[in-house]
């Protein structure tokens, strides 16, 4: 080891070693996170080895040995021991730091707002924004690891009962775009919202995915659309039940079908072109959730009056605004029951998503996988809530060997409530429609699914995967798997990134 590599060294020793205990007040830890993350950035990095027999690194690295190794480990270290910083600061401040956030809960900002809130209140404990912009413009390969940054504060939140139980009904609120659009919804009964169309048929809201070029590949600005005509169909009272169906793809391989979902689009995956907070926790804790619990019926904070209120009075969900409310009373949603009819193939984020509908409608012909093992990733909440469904032992074959499961094996009940030829789809779904309608099945619903899946079960699930899942898309093989899988991939499963 040289002298400046000793240097190099004992600089970045020191600075592990000095890690604050985090022992004082929020004000006094979130000062010492600071000082010593801005102190990470001023170590001197160390020198990269040179290639065996390239001819650099003559002199400084000559006779290189084992304290040369250990220099270059340091740069590992050293991300490491701040992510470990983190995490313990929020770890025991969690609860006073989303406080500090959210006006003591009174606000209810979106998991993006929050994590730029932080960034701007505790730097070091997050990202910047200014950060993330450029992060965003990148491959996924050519990423930092920030994400991962962010997964560590929404673990943090979402392990404390109070801030995690605040941060899942904020995201349930409905989206600004829907509240804008629900006004033209009700007039029209129609909205195209590029990926998705809405469109009011009596009592249900027909929701169709037209993401045809790529089998409907879900990417950000469908998750976008998603939530936007999932928020529609939930706010609009004239509606009972939603019924979400892929539309007819222009795809060539299966050009004048329907398909209900190719899941997440891996092109775009490794493109970088996937949105850690607004889709891989947003999907989940936004129009997924909003699917199986509803959407949260209350005035915005600090409204004086309701401003979506219809004009026979009332919310957008059927309730007299009280804008004198207890901002620390329980949330109160409106839920509705959802209808899935599944053509040719339910495919990962597409599975996924039958698992939170109260009906399965699929054609004979259609099948359901879930390969995100086999990508690298963790399948959303697949895997709280398929053992449930289907049992440990077909959840494990599912989840980690990639079964494929067809409409019509005995297996496929516990995905889908009927099997019908593809031509009596629209009919089947037209039934059940009806019969969703009837009033008791929203109060039987919201019964179910506070036994099925208790909000703090939902929570601790969502605490340990949003950490997981952004080291899962930050990792050497998942980024090889991308990059060796995007071309030729087996015919069957084509629709899974083809959009160019």
């Amino acid at each position: 080891m040289t002298g400046t590599e000793t240097v190099r060294y004992r600089r970045t020793a020191d600075w592990l070693a000095g890690a604050p205990e985090f022992t004082a007040g929020l004000a006094k830890d979130a000062e010492a996170l600071h000082a010593h993350i801005a102190a990470a950035a001023e170590l001197p990095p160390p020198r990269p080895k040179a290639a065996h027999g390239s001819g650099e690194g003559e002199g400084e690295g000559k006779g290189e040995g084992e304290g040369a190794g250990e220099v270059a480990q340091c740069a590992p270290s050293v991300q490491d021991a701040c992510r470990a910083l983190r995490a313990r600061f929020i770890g025991r401040h969690a609860d006073a730091v989303y406080d500090e956030l959210t006006d003591r809960r009174t606000a209810r900002p979106r998991l993006a707002d929050l994590l730029h809130r932080a960034a701007d209140r505790y730097p070091g404990l997050v990202p910047t924004r200014a950060h993330m912009a450029e992060q965003a413009a990148l491959a996924q390969a050519d990423k930092d690891g920030s994400e991962i940054d962010q997964g560590i504060f929404v673990r943090g939140v979402l392990r404390a009962p109070t801030a995690g139980r605040h941060l899942l009904t904020s995201m349930l609120q409905p989206s600004p775009r829907a509240l804008d659009l629900l006004p033209r919804f009700r007039r029209t009964d129609r909205m195209d919202l590029g990926s998705v169309r809405v469109e009011r048929r009596g009592t249900a809201a027909h929701l169709t995915v037209t993401n045809g070029y790529c089998l409907n590949a879900e990417d950000n600005a469908l998750g976008d659309a998603m939530e936007t005509a999932v928020d529609l169909a939930l706010c609009d009272d004239r509606i009972k039940v939603g019924v979400l169906r892929g539309g007819v793809m222009d795809h060539p391989r299966h050009r004048g079908r329907r398909v209900f979902s190719a899941g997440i689009n891996l092109r775009h995956l490794h493109r970088g072109q996937i949105s850690f907070v607004d889709f891989l926790l947003g999907r989940e804790l936004g129009y997924v959730s909003k699917i199986l619990r509803g959407v949260l019926d209350e005035p915005p904070a600090g409204s004086p009056a309701d401003p979506f209120a219809r004009s026979s009075g009332g919310t957008f969900a059927g309730h007299s605004a009280d804008a004198s409310a207890d901002p620390f009373a329980p949330p109160r949603f409106a839920q509705k029951p959802w209808i899935a009819a599944v053509d040719s193939f339910a495919i990962g984020g597409g599975m996924q998503l039958l698992l939170v509908f109260d009906v399965v409608i699929a054609a004979a012909d259609a099948y359901f996988s879930l390969p995100a093992a086999q990508e690298g990733i963790i399948p959303g909440a697949a895997d709280l809530r398929l053992p449930r469904l289907v049992g440990g032992r077909l959840a494990r074959q599912v989840v980690l060997s990639g079964r494929r499961i067809a409409a019509t094996e005995p297996e496929a009940r516990a995905l889908c409530d009927e099997v019908v030829p593809p031509e009596q789809v629209t009919a089947a779904v037209e039934a059940a429609a009806a019969r969703l309608a009837d009033p008791a099945v929203v109060a039987n619903k919201h019964a179910l699914v506070a036994a099925e899946e208790p909000l703090d079960l939902f929570r601790t699930y969502m605490a340990e995967f949003a950490y997981a899942q952004a080291v899962r898309v930050n990792s050497p093989d998942v980024i090889d798997k991308l990059t060796r899988s995007l071309p030729g991939r087996p015919a069957a499963e084509r629709g899974r990134g083809p959009c160019a």
